[in-house]
C-alpha cells in the first residue's frame, strides 16, 4: 500500500459523513463536547464566522464574538469528534473571504448585514391569451 492510499485511508475513517454547510459571515452555534473528569457536558460557542481554510480532514474554520466586554476568537477544526454539531443561526451578505476587519470592532461597526433568502421560487408570469376580433 503505497504512503498515498494509507493517508486517504485514515483520513476518510477520520472525516464525519454529515457536515452542516455554512459561509463566511454566518453567525453560528457550535455545540461542543467538553470533558470533565468523568462526566461529559455540552457547551455552545456561539459567534460569526470569520475564515474558513484548508480542505479534507484538517479544514478549519475560525469564529469571532464580543461577549462580556471582550472579544473572543477560536479556531475549529471541521471534523473534530469535540463539535457534537453546528446550527447556523443566520446567514450572513458578505462580500469577502475573510472577515478579519471584524477583530477588535463592537457595536454597529461589527455587524454583518443579513442575507435574506425566499423560501418559494418566483412564480413566472402566465398571460391569459389575446382573444382574436
Amino acid at each position: 500500500m503505497s504512503q498515498n492510499a494509507l493517508m486517504e485511508l485514515v483520513e476518510s475513517q477520520q472525516k464525519k459523513d454529515k457536515v452542516t454547510s455554512f459561509n463566511i459571515g454566518d453567525t453560528v452555534d457550535i455545540h461542543m463536547r467538553i470533558v470533565e473528569g468523568n462526566k461529559e457536558r455540552i457547551q455552545v460557542y456561539s459567534g460569526t464566522v470569520i475564515a474558513k481554510k484548508g480542505s479534507g480532514v484538517s479544514e478549519t474554520f475560525s469564529v469571532y464574538r464580543h461577549a462580556y466586554g471582550s472579544n473572543m476568537e477560536k479556531v475549529f477544526l471541521l471534523h473534530s469528534p469535540k463539535i457534537s454539531k453546528i446550527v447556523v443561526k443566520k446567514k450572513g451578505k458578505v462580500r469577502r473571504a475573510k472577515l478579519y476587519y471584524l477583530r477588535g470592532e463592537s457595536g454597529k461597526k461589527a455587524r454583518v448585514q443579513e442575507l435574506l433568502t425566499t423560501k418559494e421560487p418566483k412564480a413566472a408570469k402566465v398571460e391569459a391569451p389575446k382573444e382574436e376580433k
